[in-house]
């Protein structure tokens, strides 16, 4: 096999076969979510956050503990502003076997009307590495075994569409006062609880928005 980041991502007009054409639909697809099937997954080139919405975390029964503080609203294109329950990290799996992938991907945590379930921006399919194609309704992207794809649904996307239409739903956001998101370790930072002293080490395993680390650091030093 070739290595993975070898491998050329193409669409040809073979992929337009069973897609009704000419076409406007949104692409959506289904995830697969904790060991979960996530069905009505919209997949959003101009939403720069990747969103779940609460009925969706609730059906799935992920422990809130999961959910970590996130203080920055969204704002839509139309103006609309939204302050989110909070950011949580969940595994995502793009199938199907054995040509997926699977990344930890940092969601928003949106308590709002929705026709879908999740929002897949720019972050998520930059994690994957993943190219779309809204002509061909499909997501294709690099993984050990060669070239994955997901297949969008047109029939249900076109119904989904209308639904959120008539209901004046925005799915593109955009972090306001961008609050950024860290990358993901599993290595511990290591902090100094009396400065100059090495022998004095914490180490602060979870991630954390920057605000609330400097907070525990400053606490602990205190004491």
């Amino acid at each position: 096999m070739p290595r993975n980041d070898e491998l050329n991502i193409v669409f040809s007009e073979r992929d337009g076969c069973g897609i009704r054409q000419p076409h406007d639909d949104p692409l959506v697809i289904m995830l697969r979510v904790e060991e979960f099937n996530i069905h009505w997954v919209l997949i959003n080139n101009e939403s720069s956050t990747d969103i779940i919405y609460l009925p969706t975390f609730q059906q799935i029964k992920l422990d809130r503990k999961k959910i970590r503080h996130f203080t920055s609203p969204l704002v839509s294109f139309t103006g609309d502003r939204i302050v989110p329950i909070g950011i949580v990290t969940l595994t995502v799996i793009a199938r199907p076997y054995p040509t997926q992938v699977t990344k930890e991907i940092y969601f928003l945590l949106v308590n709002c009307p929705s026709t879908y379930n999740i929002i897949l921006g720019r972050p998520a399919l930059n994690r994957l590495r993943a190219t779309t194609s809204t002509y061909y309704l499909k997501v294709r992207f690099p993984t050990t075994y060669g070239v994955g794809e997901i297949k969008g649904d047109q029939l249900l996307a076109r119904e989904f569409y209308q639904v959120a239409l008539a209901s004046g739903e925005n799915h593109t956001w955009v972090i306001n006062e961008l609050e950024p998101i860290p990358e993901l370790s599993k290595t511990p930072q290591e902090v100094e609880i009396i400065s100059g002293d090495s022998t004095k080490i914490l180490k602060i395993k979870m991630t954390l928005p920057t605000p609330e680390k400097e907070k525990m650091i400053s606490f602990l030093r205190a004491k």
